[in-house]
């Protein structure tokens, strides 16, 4: 597949240069931290780069094994879960806005596009998996609208995977930028951190239906169902 950009469509606020350019690239390209969010207030937030840049853990795998059908992966960073899925014959895409985390899920043998999820992609509304990994639910700083999104790109009664912050009643939506212990930043952007409970408040409100919940290692993830078109009976 290409890396080719192309225009995007009037669907919501688009994640545009979220993470495109250094220092996060510079922490994909060397799969080293540390990396942070940081807000206007000063707060910062670890990601957890080492962790995206090495293979599929434990609790990776899980979400693994749960998927069905073919996946995409949206923003799927430095590729762990595209390699993951691939190895095990499942077909499998990555988006992400970010030209190093595209590149480096293509090193990984996997497939990949450099694209935001508001933009056209293939396969729409074909889909039988897609994941909202590693806080991807924040991607445009509005919930309902991804999720709206979501939707259109998963085939009726297709499965979406969402990971979520520990804190269950969590609902923010804030502007951001990366920025590393250099003092480098990148561009600022909006940004949502749910947690478990604000996430179900939000798919009830956008006709998702909600069929597992669970945590490990520290981790907690929610799996919903697109709304699933009633079929006419036959008279």
């Amino acid at each position: 597949m290409t890396t080719t950009r192309i225009e995007p469509r009037p669907l919501a606020p688009a994640d545009g240069g979220t993470w495109s350019a250094d220092p996060y690239s510079h922490a994909l390209r060397t799969g080293r931290g540390p990396l942070f969010l940081r807000r206007a207030d000063g707060w910062l937030l670890l990601l957890e780069v080492e962790r995206w840049c090495a293979d599929a853990d434990a609790v990776d795998l899980e979400v693994v094994r749960r998927c069905e059908g073919a996946v995409l992966d949206v923003g799927c960073g430095p590729g762990r879960l595209v390699a993951a899925l691939a190895a095990r014959g499942r077909p499998v895409l990555g988006i992400d806005v970010s030209e190093a985390a595209v590149t480096r899920t293509l090193g990984l043998g996997g497939q990949a596009l450099q694209r935001s999820v508001f933009e056209p992609l293939p396969a729409e509304g074909r889909w039988g998996t897609a994941l909202l990994m590693d806080g991807n639910v924040g991607i445009g700083g509005d919930p309902g609208a991804l999720l709206t999104r979501m939707s259109q790109l998963l085939s009726p009664g297709g499965l979406l995977i969402v990971e979520t912050v520990p804190d269950p009643n969590l609902d923010e939506r804030v502007q951001v930028h990366v920025t590393d212990t250099r003092g480098a930043a990148g561009s600022p952007f909006p940004w949502a951190r749910l947690g478990t409970r604000s996430l179900l408040r939000h798919a009830r409100r956008s006709g998702w239906r909600t069929v597992d919940r669970w945590t490990t290692g520290g981790r907690s993830f929610v799996a919903l169902r697109s709304h699933t078109p009633n079929v006419p009976t036959a008279r």
